[in-house]
């Protein structure tokens, strides 16, 4: 089931529509702006359990600090200098998070308005954006394109951009995960197939290596729960090295709810939204430093400017193309 509804209008006049997708015990919220993922809801031992975090204004998702639910790009996380070269060209995109690029820029497409259409045979909801030639310094006109859909516990993502000259694209997927609903999230347990990470410098740039996570606080190989791995509580926001063949990327939460990630990428970024401030989000939930875990597949940050990473280069004739499953559901007894 779906239904839409305009909550909002942006500076422009542009209204903001709430499109729900309804199936079983989930229904999931997304909005137009960025293709934000808002609220998703899962029945379990007879409450509705919001199990991602989002703001409760959503003229907030105009700005959104965090990128809550949002889909982060051109390029995801972050890019040395915001600059690359290409082809024997340099560009130089924005600087938005210090002299570095931080999820595509100052607006970037997180906070882009999308066109949205539904789709009710499929249950998805398709959000379409023609990105400019040199929108935050980025070169090719890129048509994007997110079929989003819900199939009883699993919520999938089709991510495609297509240029019209080459050009770097790296999606990210950016929800915050609580399957508790509210709290801690050091209390649920994690499990990432990824034998390695990309340490980084102190500005969490990564320096071009590819390290064991052998003790190291980034090592979930055998699953844990976060609390453990980060004894310390200094928090993660760290590439990991997926295994290449169908990783296992995992999490559990005590009430019996289990979150399953599939994906294809290369690189999964562990987040731990230590920096979050606190705030009151959507039906009073409370958010602050680890209410929720960001798990973002991607190519590895800076890759643009690190020719021993895979390079996230598309083209005309071979189109940007992330699938990326997030499945919700009732952990077995």
């Amino acid at each position: 089931m779906i239904t839409r509804k305009t909550v909002a209008r942006a500076e422009n006049g542009v209204g903001i529509d709430e499109i729900t997708l309804v199936d079983g015990a989930s229904e999931v919220k997304f909005l137009t702006v960025g293709a934000v993922t808002r609220d998703w809801r899962v029945s379990h031992l007879g409450q509705e359990i919001p199990v991602v975090l989002g703001h409760e204004n959503p003229e907030t998702y105009l700005q959104n600090p965090y990128y809550f639910g949002a889909i982060a790009g051109r390029v995801a996380n972050r890019v040395a200098g915001g600059r690359f070269e290409l082809q024997g060209k340099a560009f130089q995109c924005s600087q938005n998070e210090g002299q570095n690029m931080l999820h595509g820029g100052h607006v970037g497409l997180a906070k882009r308005l999308f066109t949205a259409e539904i789709d009710t045979v499929q249950n998805r909801v398709l959000f379409t954006y023609h990105s400019p030639d040199g929108e935050e310094g980025f070169p090719a006109a890129v048509d994007f394109t997110y079929a989003i859909s819900l199939q009883g516990s699993a919520l999938t993502y089709e991510m495609t951009g297509t240029p019209d000259r080459p050009t770097p694209i790296n999606l990210a997927q950016h929800s915050y995960y609580n399957l508790m609903g509210q709290g801690d999230i050091r209390g649920h347990h994690l499990t990432v197939d990824a034998a390695k990470y990309t340490p980084t410098d102190s500005e969490n740039i990564p320096t071009g290596e590819v390290l064991p996570v052998t003790d190291t606080r980034y090592d979930f190989q055998a699953g844990g729960l976060i609390s453990s791995v980060d004894s310390a509580k200094q928090g993660m926001d760290i590439n990991l090295v997926l295994g290449d063949e169908n990783p296992s990327v995992t999490l559990a939460a005590p009430n019996g709810l289990r979150l399953e990630l599939t994906t294809q990428e290369p690189g999964l970024q562990l987040y731990t939204g230590h920096y979050v401030n606190e705030m009151t989000g959507q039906n009073g939930q409370k958010i602050g430093p680890y209410s929720g875990v960001c798990l973002e597949a991607q190519h590895f940050p800076n890759a643009v400017n690190q020719s021993g990473f895979d390079q996230p280069i598309a083209t005309p004739d071979s189109s940007y193309f992330q699938k990326l499953v997030v499945d919700i559901h009732r952990k077995p007894i």
